[in-house]
């Protein structure tokens, strides 16, 4: 049985090696956080139409599973028909999903290798598929999309990552772009497909709730604090009412030809106000697509969509902007793994606003 909160904390005091990648492993080695991501309807009963839709994919097939957790997909892709499944993860929860895959009758089925993706062999050269669930909040916060790509480089059937490509240049000749069906040979990623969006909000009540809060505690001065909660994005659960703004797609990922380098970005972005109101933040959220799909299946973790475990990720700014209907904020968002620890996010905001109330020139740097 996994260890309690209590004895971990004890574990990593007593272990001044751990490091932040070390207590990232570690977390996952605890059965809450495996609970409120198998009762995420959203995001499991997706997985599994994916796979159950799609059993002319997986039959028969060599499938891996990246960061398999309890091994609940490594159980759907099996129950799909196929051939074997391969689940590696580096957290003690794979010592559970042993005796899970066992009482389940798939130990023929399904091998489990404890370890890091980057530095374990599989028993075989290629795998046919890749299944995983790496997203994080704002899709790319301690996501496991780094080593999704290295397991992609290293085993998936290789003429896969150029299929794409080579498809666009014999359209070339034929007038037409190539389409890779379902009975064509090649390597799947599920999902395949994922897009970030960022809208404006109105939260001003929010706002002062967790951020002027420091201005004044129970008669004292702790507007110092005031700053760095300004730095650190807050992520819940945003209404949809709050909403003010369109949203604007500023990252698109193709998990069949993203390269690690891709993941460091800056886009630019423009939003129009839908309303008379005050901006107070903007917000982050992300869309994801299994495309491979003979009927391609999405869900959304955004404010117009069913809640999820990832909920949304809110920037707040310094000062609000008075912003009329048909006004435009424009501006563009860097992100880029944080140098000490790449699963962190170094994130900056820089945008322009010039309306018939209010001019506001900003740029916001925050750490996830």
């Amino acid at each position: 049985m996994a260890e309690s909160v209590e004895e971990s904390q004890q574990d990593a005091q007593a272990s001044p090696e751990m490091t932040s990648k070390d207590y990232y492993f570690d977390s996952y080695a605890h059965f809450g956080i495996h609970e409120e991501m198998l009762k995420d309807e959203v995001r499991t009963l997706s997985y599994r139409a994916s796979i159950y839709q799609n059993k002319h994919l997986f039959r028969d097939k060599i499938v891996l599973d990246v960061g398999c957790g309890t091994g609940i997909l490594s159980m759907f892709a099996a129950k799909a028909g196929a051939k074997h499944v391969y689940g590696i993860d580096m957290s003690n929860i794979i010592d559970q999903a042993q005796q899970i895959v066992a009482d389940n009758k798939f130990s023929s089925k399904i091998t489990l290798i404890k370890g890091k993706m980057e530095e374990v062999e599989l028993p075989v050269k290629e795998v046919d598929i890749i299944i995983s669930e790496w997203m994080g909040y704002f899709l790319l916060y301690e996501s496991m999309l780094d080593t999704v790509l290295f397991a992609r480089d290293k085993y998936l059937v290789s003429w896969k990552k150029w299929g794409k490509a080579w498809g666009k240049e014999w359209g070339k000749e034929w007038g037409k772009e190539w389409e890779w069906g379902a009975d064509k040979k090649g390597g799947l990623v599920f999902p395949d497909k994922a897009t970030i969006y960022l809208a404006a909000i109105e939260d001003g009540e929010y706002k002062e709730e967790k951020i002027e809060f420091w201005d004044n505690v129970y008669g004292f001065n702790f507007s110092s604090i005031k700053a760095v909660a300004l730095r650190e994005p807050l992520v819940d659960t945003v209404d949809y009412k709050a909403v003010l703004t369109d949203a604007c797609a500023i990252m698109d990922i193709d998990l069949n030809t993203v390269q690690k380098s891709d993941l460091t970005f800056t886009a630019p972005f423009e939003l129009t106000s839908q309303r008379d109101d005050y901006i107070h933040a903007f917000i982050g959220w992300f869309d994801i697509a299994f495309n491979a799909c003979h009927k391609p299946i999405r869900f959304s973790t955004g404010p117009y969509a069913k809640y999820t475990h990832w909920k949304q990720t809110v920037f707040y700014t310094h000062e609000p902007i008075t912003i009329e209907k048909g006004e435009v904020v424009k501006g563009t968002i860097s992100c880029a793994p944080n140098k000490k620890n790449n699963r962190d996010l170094d994130i900056e905001i820089a945008f322009e606003f010039h309306g018939a109330i209010c001019s506001v020139s900003e740029v916001c740097k925050y750490k996830m």
